[in-house]
């Protein structure tokens, strides 16, 4: 949407930048243009404009719906994934889809950190120790555990300790995130196998 409004004739143009994004889709939505005269390139350029803000608009409230009903599933479903510091409905959700699509891979936490992508690999050189991202696995998992280890970083005060004692120790920031999410992940572990036992108990 943007992009078209950065392509837009001056006048149009004019009207649309510098507006967020939530006040552009409203903005965009509101605009009229005359369909007989699509061959102008201000009133096709609205035309695309109009249609991509009712797409937007659209969406968002699918979204919401979808949302609102997805929650208290979750909740039902996973309440000890969801009672982690850090796990939200959307993040419990992905962590649940991708424990159910692989059961099998939940025998330890080792195996569940490897599916997650967040096993950080060796790749330490004579004496200097590093250890390299692991670019395997489920994205979504791991994009879940970035998301969590985000939260954490910024409002919990334990993980902030962590991460002082670890940034004196000579960790940069990507490595204290793939340390950070291996931690998650046995608080993540410990979670979703109680609630998976609770399913089928």
């Amino acid at each position: 949407m943007r992009g078209l409004v950065a392509a837009a004739p001056e006048p149009l143009r004019a009207q649309l930048t510098k507006l967020s994004a939530a006040v552009l889709v409203t903005r965009c939505g509101a605009l009229t243009y005359d369909p007989t005269k699509l061959y102008n390139p201000e009133h096709a350029t609205t035309a695309a404009l109009v249609g991509l803000a009712r797409r937007v608009t659209a969406l968002t409230e699918e979204i919401t719906t979808l949302d609102r009903q997805m929650t208290p599933i979750v909740e039902k479903v996973a309440p000890r994934t969801t009672a982690l510091f850090g796990v939200g409905p959307d993040v419990a959700a992905q962590l649940l889809t991708t424990a159910g699509d692989n059961p099998d891979r939940l025998h330890s936490e080792a195996a569940l950190a490897h599916l997650c992508g967040a096993a950080p690999i060796p790749a330490s050189s004579g004496r200097v120790r590093r250890h390299r991202l692991h670019r395997g696995g489920d994205r979504g998992a791991n994009h879940a555990l970035h998301t969590i280890a985000l939260c954490r970083m910024r409002y919990d005060q334990r993980t902030r300790a962590y991460i002082d004692r670890r940034t004196t120790e000579g960790l940069t920031k990507p490595e204290l995130l793939r340390c950070l999410k291996r931690y998650i992940v046995r608080d993540v572990y410990t979670a979703l196998v109680a609630d998976f036992n609770a399913l089928t108990t």
